[in-house]
């Protein structure tokens, strides 16, 4: 489908969805054809990020599940997600990745259809080495890529030689909450909220890529001028790991063969949906990011069943409703 620039951000309600179905798998579809999706994060202080977003990416409907994380807890996150192949890469003092990481993960290149970089990895400027390491591999194939948390980092140190904000040759998705797109921009924080629309635009022209600008609002741009934007979920949300399964959703998403903002839109407003049926159980505050993706896959299944009796069903009922 294709969405063409508005005067202002469309609006991520039911009807919008339900004409920006998500692409569905055969009746007698394998894993293969659901998608393969690579999770690269993770470190000895935050193994449990990669551990939420890796589950959210196989809630959200990805076939085969990969994640590549620090040797220190490869094991422990192997036990966490049975359902993975986990690949242990070395770690610098400081708990990032180092370049040697690339070799180890060449051979996947080929062979999977969406990445999502960045969760629980520590070390910005090595992060952001391991990106652009990684990044001429990557844009030769069809794969996805999205950068969540210090992978962002790879905007403010672009390689040897050039110089700061570093633009993507094929776009990227990236994911800032108002603190990160503060340091991504040098902008102050409290000036985000302020003109997010205009922000997010600006940011996804001179980067090359989708910007999800993450809030109470979320605003979501793309290098081609178009806009969309979500409100809704509950303060809930605002817990820690929420970010992580948020874009590992999107990385589901995108391995089962979404847009980038296809992925980025239906992420967040299933992720919304998710914290509104916890709050709805357990109250707005406290329950737990790793909850978040359990409720997922129904929310999909509600998803597909208003889109097949669209015409028999009132509208709102899927986007709008509390679940």
């Amino acid at each position: 489908m294709t969405l063409h620039t508005h005067a202002r951000p469309r609006d991520l309600d039911a009807s919008l969805l339900r004409s920006w179905p998500l692409p569905m798998p055969s009746f007698d579809a394998d894993k293969e054809e659901r998608g393969h999706v690579l999770i690269l994060g993770g470190s000895r202080e935050m193994p449990g990020a990669v551990i939420l977003a890796a589950v959210a990416a196989l809630r959200a409907g990805a076939g085969k599940l990969t994640v590549a994380t620090g040797n220190s807890v490869a094991q422990l996150v192997a036990l966490a997600i049975p359902e993975s192949r986990v690949l242990g890469l070395a770690e610098n003092e400081a708990g990032g990745f180092t370049v040697e990481a690339v070799a180890a993960l060449d051979p996947l290149a080929d062979r999977i259809n969406a990445i999502l970089i960045g969760p629980g990895m520590q070390d910005e400027a090595a992060t952001a080495r391991l990106v652009h390491a990684l990044l001429p591999r990557l844009q030769g194939t069809e794969t996805s890529i999205i950068l969540d948390a210090d992978a962002m980092g790879a905007i403010l140190h672009p390689p040897s030689g050039a110089n700061p904000p570093f633009r993507f040759g094929v776009p990227v998705l990236v994911t800032p909450h108002a603190g990160e797109m503060a340091h991504l921009t040098g902008i102050p924080k409290e000036r985000i909220a302020d003109g997010d629309d205009r922000l997010a635009l600006e940011m996804a022209l001179r980067w090359n890529a989708v910007v999800t600008l993450k809030g109470a609002r979320t605003v979501i741009a793309t290098p081609q001028g178009e806009r969309w934007q979500h409100e809704g979920g509950n303060a809930g949300l605002g817990t820690s790991g929420s970010g992580d399964v948020l874009a590992g959703i999107i990385a589901g998403l995108a391995a089962r063969g979404a847009e980038l903002a296809q992925a980025a839109g239906w992420g967040v407003v299933l992720h919304a949906r998710a914290g509104d049926r916890l709050a709805a159980r357990l109250g707005r505050l406290g329950y737990l990011a790793r909850e978040l993706a359990d409720e997922v896959p129904a929310l999909l299944e509600q998803a597909a069943g208003d889109a097949a009796d669209a015409a028999s069903r009132p509208s709102g009922s899927f986007a709008g409703g509390k679940g």
